[in-house]
């Protein structure tokens, strides 16, 4: 199933990220996560991609199998980190022969220890080039996803900037977006206008971490550029040291901004267009009992789903 195929015929669409563990004890966990999340039917996952090793071959094997064994369509991310055109040539030839159809094309993080992201010989130095290389090898095989920055890339010189290099990306052959994670709804949305007054007519999903931890989500915020409410920082500040408190606090705020998404008030009652985001990714951190419940909450809430 092609992700942009669900897009265009079912909303809202509902998906989950993980990323391969290093150890075997930890692919255990994750599996266990995984086949409790398989009974609330989501309409995909994805897996991410180190950048090297071990890491990157268990994205491979994990979404061949979540895929296999549990029936859920998984999406493999791909970046140019650390491969060359070839090597990027061959894990795709081997998510194909997996049947695997979706990736998400990424130009990637600097590897840990470097300041900069720096192309390797032979490979891509930009998301847009890995994109125009799945188009032009692969044609349609693969429905290809990228990435956005509600709150603008923290390298790009401007959010001008950054929009007219997404328009690039989209341009050369991305079938939908999945945005990075924000907690500021205005931020998103105002970014989507943006995006739709330059050209941009793929989906928009949008990406959403609920809060499990503070300091890590202050590091988060911090790596990404994303603004984080006040007042909901204050809150935090008073609970950070009750991790349960945390827990619900951050599945309540997340919930929250879901419903929010996905519900927005219409000012036009005679219209007839879809209402809302077309889709959420939940970023779980493999942790997906926050993401579950949050999930379960909308269940209640919300008869479309």
């Amino acid at each position: 199933m092609r992700i942009a195929d669900r897009l265009r015929h079912k909303r809202p669409v509902f998906s989950f990220e993980f990323f391969p563990p290093k150890t075997e004890a930890g692919e255990v966990v994750l599996w266990k996560s995984l086949e409790q999340l398989a009974k609330l039917r989501p309409d995909y996952v994805s897996v991410t991609y180190g950048a090297g090793g071990s890491t990157r071959a268990r994205t491979i094997e994990l979404v061949g199998r979540i895929k296999r064994e549990l029936g859920i369509e998984a999406m493999a991310h791909l970046t140019c980190v650390g491969s060359s055109r070839d090597e990027i040539a061959e894990i795709l030839d081997r998510l194909g022969e997996l049947g695997i159809e979706n990736v998400l094309a990424l130009r990637g993080d600097p590897p840990k220890g470097a300041e900069r992201f720096e192309a390797t010989e032979g490979g891509f130095s930009h998301g847009t080039e890995l994109v125009s290389f799945i188009r032009e090898r692969y044609g349609d095989a693969f429905c290809v996803g990228a990435a956005c920055y509600p709150e603008v890339h923290p390298e790009a010189a401007s959010a001008e900037a950054d929009l007219a290099h997404l328009v690039e990306k989209v341009h050369a052959g991305v079938d939908f977006l999945v945005s990075q994670l924000f907690f500021e709804n205005s931020s998103f949305l105002s970014f989507c206008e943006r995006a739709r007054g330059a050209g941009i007519d793929v989906p928009i999903v949008a990406g959403i971490m609920p809060v499990t931890n503070v300091k890590q989500i202050q590091r988060f915020t911090a790596m990404c550029g994303a603004s984080f409410p006040e007042r909901f920082a204050e809150h935090l500040g008073t609970i950070e040291d009750d991790p349960q408190e945390v827990f619900w606090a951050g599945v309540q705020y997340a919930a929250h901004q879901c419903r929010q998404l996905l519900d927005p008030p219409r000012e036009d009652v005679f219209s007839e267009a879809p209402l809302g985001v077309p889709g959420i990714h939940f970023y779980t951190l493999n942790k997906s009992p926050a993401s579950r419940a949050i999930f379960e909450i909308l269940q209640l809430t919300r008869s479309a789903i």
